[in-house]
């Protein structure tokens, strides 16, 4: 093996290379689940607890990318090194998975332990790393679970090391969560949710409803937002808060998209000429490259006009992959199909996307236009946001409005158009078509 880090290889924990990491010389998965066992069969007749936890690296990827797969393997040996020299005698680390570690930690007994020893590595590993003549830094998220009685085994207490580190890095990187029961009960929850989204996604039983957009001056209606709804017939209505993000982290997001992006054009297509149907896309389809080519099939399979959608994008998706990104929001709007940045304002660097992407509309995040009758700063933002709009050639729309004192002061700073409960909320088709009835009879009867 050639030495990549230049302070040669680790060495193997034995010589059975069965259980040999063979990049880094740490014991693989195998090992460690026989540590485990070994300490479980020594402390049966007294089950004194005991730590395990899994860590994962956030953000290897895009670093494996940019330096490549040789500097990456430098990196995991750089890693697999700090985290070796932070064992002591009693305890053991091994690499369980590309950028994942596990360790074992006989002799924590209390969570907060546990809790602290996690937060000691994840510091160990902030420090940079050394990639030829330039530098560059990982964080790492850690679950942990303990071992409290003979009941338990191996395979147990990893799991709920991987549950607490699902939780970790739901909450963001760099943290550190330890096992509870109330995770355990989530974790079902969950599954449960994901296996009822798979049978109701393949069933076609997730719906669209629409909720208006209208001109804040005239208030006509002058589009619909497509949002998702979803009610199980054992679970009852399950918010888009939970399932969305299901949707996302178990891969159902592309299917779950195309079953949607087909019913509303289906439905949209019996309205007015005028109005657009405005959709959103999820961070991980801005990194399917084949995102364009299936919403332009749907369109052409539903005979609805390019021109007439518009897709809603949030600046996280841009981040995880600009580049993909960027060639799926130029192809969209190559044949029409314009392009909105959603929740402008609570992401990073909204200013630098601006100037590297071009957007049609910008949509103003609720937050602050929930505040704007009592908060100066929110005010302001408020302003400048719309004020750079108008430099930029952007149409704006504010999301949230729920009273008329909020559209009035909208109207006032130059706000097109608006959106929230106070024009009206999400409903299904059938109601929407309603809508529209009450609308354009309203508006032939002021002419």
């Amino acid at each position: 093996m050639p030495n990549l880090s230049g302070t040669g290889q680790i060495a193997s924990e034995g010589t059975d290379l069965a259980f040999t990491d063979p990049l880094t010389g740490l014991g693989n998965l195998r090992r460690f689940f026989d540590k485990v066992d070994r300490l479980i069969v020594d402390r049966a007749e007294d089950p004194a607890p005991f730590a395990v936890g899994i860590l994962d690296l956030d953000g290897f990827k895009p670093i494996n990318d940019l330096f490549g797969r040789r500097a990456g393997d430098n990196i995991l040996l750089q890693v697999a090194m700090r985290l070796k020299a932070s064992m002591d005698h009693h305890s053991t680390v091994a690499r369980v998975g590309a950028d994942e570690f596990a360790f074992l930690y006989p002799m924590v007994f209390s969570e907060d332990a546990a809790h602290q020893r996690a937060l000691m590595l994840i510091e160990i590993l902030s420090a940079p790393y050394d990639v030829g003549d330039r530098t560059a830094r990982l964080s790492a998220s850690v679950g942990c679970s303990l071992f409290y009685s003979g009941e338990e085994n191996t395979e147990t207490l990893v799991s709920k090391a991987e549950t607490a580190l699902y939780h970790a890095k739901r909450s963001g990187r760099g943290k550190v969560v330890v096992y509870t029961r109330e995770m355990e009960e989530a974790a079902k929850r969950m599954t449960r949710i994901e296996q009822a989204l798979r049978r109701a996604v393949a069933a076609g039983e997730v719906e669209p409803h629409f909720q208006p957009i209208v001109d804040l001056k005239s208030r006509q209606v002058i589009g619909f937002e497509a949002l998702a709804r979803w009610t199980d017939p054992d679970l009852g209505p399950v918010s888009p808060a939970v399932f969305i993000p299901i949707a996302e982290e178990r891969g159902i997001i592309g299917p779950l998209s195309q079953l949607l992006l087909s019913k509303a054009t289906q439905t949209a297509r019996n309205w007015p000429d005028e109005l657009f149907l405005s959709f959103n896309l999820s961070p991980s389809q801005l990194v399917d490259q084949n995102t364009g080519q299936q919403i332009l099939a749907i369109l052409e399979r539903t005979g609805f006009d390019p021109r007439r959608l518009e897709i809603e994008i949030t600046e996280t998706g841009l981040m995880s992959d600009p580049q993909s990104a960027e060639k799926i929001v130029n192809d969209l709007r190559g044949v029409g199909i314009r392009v909105a940045l959603d929740d402008f304002g609570t992401g990073q660097s909204s200013l630098g996307r601006l100037r590297e992407f071009h957007f049609d509309k910008l949509k103003i995040d609720r937050a602050f236009v929930s505040s704007i009758l009592e908060d100066r700063p929110s005010e302001h933002i408020i302003r400048a946001i719309l004020a750079m709009c108008e430099g930029l050639g952007m149409d704006v729309v504010a999301e949230g409005i729920e009273e008329e004192a909020q559209a009035a002061r909208l109207v006032q700073f130059g706000c097109g158009g608006g959106q929230g409960y106070l024009f009206g909320r999400p409903s299904d088709a059938d109601a929407t078509m309603g809508y529209l009835r009450d609308a354009y009879r309203a508006m032939a009867m002021a002419d």
